[in-house]
């Protein structure tokens, strides 16, 4: 499925980009063309009109005796020296009278270019002529016709040359956004992946956590029905059951609708500057009993008078989530110890527990639903691995930051970083 969805993302990338440098390229040949025909139309119409002026002819040699094919006369200020040109006077019936040009040329020549032209019949049109591109235009006068030619090779090379270089430039554009297209389309559908992955975990996770307590039920409620003739006194132990279960499944409905609700970042909470010292010895004095009897060692060290912007109740959460994992998780005759204090421009609550501490691999994804390091003993525990989830969320939302560090077989420490 991903597969399919980094390609198809590949192919609408490269497509859009091939559009738009197709549009870019087309645009630019399209002016660079508009504006070297507007040059030739200019030079040829300043030839015709040169052609026109009393007594000044820009082309003084005519016939082309005792010159080269191509040599060059004294120029006129008004001939565009760029091009070869030359003007041919005909008669009415096309019989060529006079040819005039700065370069000479064989009458063979202006006969063939003149033969061209009058097969195109038009007033103005364009030809090849050994190897090279000709335009010409057509005036009429009073004896026949004016016929101004010039040669375009020059202009022509360069827009074919353009479109090379175009289509050069494109090939190599396409193959270099190709590949660049194709890591950028893994990275982008990497979230997508990893959020998928997740999300099928997730829900293989809750139907595993749901099984087990539905199994129960059910077995219970088949045991009742099977004795349906006795007094609810006498089957009060599956009763017991089934209400214990009933109770497990509540708790876990409503952590992953809280889980839910942290998620969807619609939701808004009400944050307030409060004091966290006195929140977090708050929280201290309800675990007292807890661990008194789980008969582990309790110390804390609490900075005073520290405050942090966010919702009181939902901290106190983070907090208890904490604080009640390390005493789960302490070996009796263990010890826990929690300190709270100024860290820089932030407030930094460690607790550490001693015990079996956690395995580095374990470490990074100890904060994922359901994830546990040691099943059984969390079931033992009545656990379902949302604690540190629920934490992470809330810590998220108030955009802190929540990590564990942890040596094996010695101890384990959690850090809430909140700014």
């Amino acid at each position: 499925m991903f597969h399919k969805l980094r390609t198809r993302f590949l192919i609408v990338n490269l497509v859009t980009i091939s559009v738009i440098m197709l549009i870019a390229f087309a645009t630019i040949y399209i002016i660079m063309y508009v504006n070297v025909q507007n040059d030739i139309n200019m030079a040829l119409h300043r030839i015709a009109d040169m052609q026109q002026r009393p007594g000044d002819s820009p082309f003084p040699h005519s016939g082309g005796e005792g010159k080269g094919p191509m040599d060059k006369g004294p120029m006129d200020p008004y001939q565009p020296e760029r091009s070869v040109s030359f003007t041919v006077q005909t008669d009415a019936s096309g019989t060529l009278l006079t040819k005039e040009s700065k370069f000479t040329m064989d009458d063979e020549f202006y006969d063939a270019a003149l033969k061209e032209a009058l097969r195109i019949d038009k007033d103005t049109g364009r030809f090849t002529l050994d190897g090279s591109r000709w335009i010409f235009m057509v005036k009429s006068t009073s004896g026949g016709k004016q016929l101004v030619f010039m040669d375009i090779t020059a202009q022509q090379s360069i827009l074919t040359n353009l479109i090379y270089t175009f289509t050069a430039v494109g090939l190599l554009m396409l193959i270099i956004l190709y590949f660049t297209s194709r890591y950028f389309a893994g990275r982008s559908i990497a979230p997508v992946r990893e959020a998928f992955d997740k999300q099928k975990q997730f829900i293989a996770d809750a139907s595993h956590e749901l099984k087990t307590p539905l199994t129960i039920i059910n077995t219970n409620a088949d045991v009742l029905l099977a004795n349906s003739d006795d007094t609810i006194r006498n089957q009060a132990k599956w009763l017991q059951y089934i209400k214990s279960e009933t109770e497990r499944m509540t708790r876990l409905t409503n952590d992953l609708l809280y889980l839910t609700e942290m998620d969807d970042s619609r939701t808004a909470m009400l944050h307030t500057r409060f004091n966290i010292s006195e929140a977090v010895e708050n929280i201290i004095l309800t675990m007292e009993a807890v661990i008194f009897e789980k008969n582990i060692t309790f110390s804390y060290d609490l900075q005073p008078e520290l405050t942090v912007h966010g919702n009181s109740e939902q901290l106190k959460q983070v907090v208890m989530i904490l604080l009640d994992n390390a005493v789960k998780y302490t070996n009796p005759k263990g010890a826990v110890h929690l300190s709270l204090y100024k860290h820089n421009s932030d407030v930094l609550l460690s607790v550490s527990n001693t015990g079996e501490g956690i395995a580095a691999e374990h470490l990074t994804r100890i904060f994922d639903r359901f994830y546990r390091t040691d099943t059984s003993r969390a079931r033992k525990q009545g656990g379902y691995g949302l604690g540190l989830a629920i934490a992470k969320s809330i810590v998220d939302q108030h955009k802190g930051r929540i990590y564990a560090k942890s040596v094996v077989g010695e101890s384990t420490t959690f850090y809430l970083q909140l700014p």
